[in-house]
């Protein structure tokens, strides 16, 4: 067994400790979802653990949940469905490519904004996860209702998008009408998560920023 089919092997079982059966054979059916994904080189552990953290919580919150769904030839990392709602989950694990060694922080955000603009019009409901050694840059205006959002921080958010992410870059509708409904914080160590509300979010980081 390689070490990415060991390392999500062994977090499962300690998931799966005490769960229903039913909910244990969803679980186990991600994680094998995860481990075929990875033999074609698109999974990697850190971001897999992640997700199988986060569909584990939402499997006890009665989800249906599905990984790496595939939205208008884009893929989301978690995709979960209750009644007539739907959530998508990002995975924001702060990795930074060597290329933007010397801009990090402007990345993040640009990155961030991006998921935020793509994803959240594909679902009822969109939130961000991340690990909690890791503070999101999140700009101010992606948590205020779209019909808040003046045309000045709409354009703002295009020129940050823009610097990183032109194909296909985002547009000022998706922007403008773009919503972020919970942040996911997770304990990858103790396999646990918190859900914390985006405003809040925000103001506790700004508190912690340089």
């Amino acid at each position: 067994m390689e070490p990415f089919e060991s390392d999500l092997t062994l977090l499962f079982e300690r998931l799966s400790e005490s769960l229903d059966p039913r909910v244990r054979d969803k679980l186990r059916g991600l994680r094998d979802k995860l481990i075929r994904l990875h033999m074609k080189n698109v999974a990697k552990i850190n971001h897999s653990a992640m997700e199988l953290i986060c569909a584990k919580h939402l499997l006890l919150a009665g989800y249906e949940v599905d990984v790496e769904r595939l939205l208008d030839g884009i893929s989301c990392d978690i995709y979960a469905s209750r009644g007539l709602g739907s959530l998508i989950v990002e995975i924001e694990t702060g990795y930074i490519p060597p290329e933007h060694a010397l801009d990090p922080l402007t990345y993040c955000k640009a990155r961030v904004a991006s998921k935020i603009t793509r994803y959240s019009g594909f679902a009822t409901k969109f939130g961000l996860a991340t690990p909690s050694h890791y503070i999101m840059q999140i700009p101010d205006a992606l948590i205020k209702p779209p019909r808040y959002r003046s045309d000045e921080e709409i354009d703002e958010i295009k020129r940050l998008c823009d610097l990183y992410y032109k194909s296909p870059p985002v547009s000022n509708e998706e922007i403008r009408n773009a919503r972020l409904h919970v942040i996911l914080i997770i304990d990858v160590d103790r396999a646990r998560i918190r859900e914390v509300d985006p405003a809040d979010y925000i103001e506790r980081s700004k508190q912690w920023a340089y």
